[in-house]
């Protein structure tokens, strides 16, 4: 099942207090971004983070999900109607989150 536009505009609403947030589009669901850097995405509705440890800490509670079949386990955010928690997790993950990779030059 694919993420609906109404939730990605629903979750960006949410964080629209940050600046630097960004999203793309893959395979019907959406990757997630703050500052350049990707800290998770929405699958089939869901808001699921990249387990590191920031994200651990603030969330110890939160149970891993898979994002699709074959990934990696991810956290699954419950509290995406407290715009305050959203924006928390998303600052004290980004300092943890690893840069970008460089793009190939052709």
């Amino acid at each position: 099942m694919a993420s609906s536009k109404e939730y990605l505009d629903f979750i960006l609403g949410q964080l629209s207090e940050l600046d630097g947030i960004a999203y793309r589009a893959m395979m019907g669901e959406f990757i997630l971004y703050y500052r350049g850097k990707a800290v998770g995405g929405i699958y089939d509705d869901r808001l699921l983070v990249k387990p590191i440890k920031a994200a651990i800490s603030y969330m110890p509670t939160a149970p891993y999900e898979l994002p699709y079949e074959g990934a990696k386990e991810m956290l699954l955010v419950d509290e995406v109607d407290d715009r305050e928690f959203l924006t928390g997790l998303f600052n004290a993950m980004y300092e943890d989150l690893p840069a970008p990779k460089p793009k190939k030059k052709k």
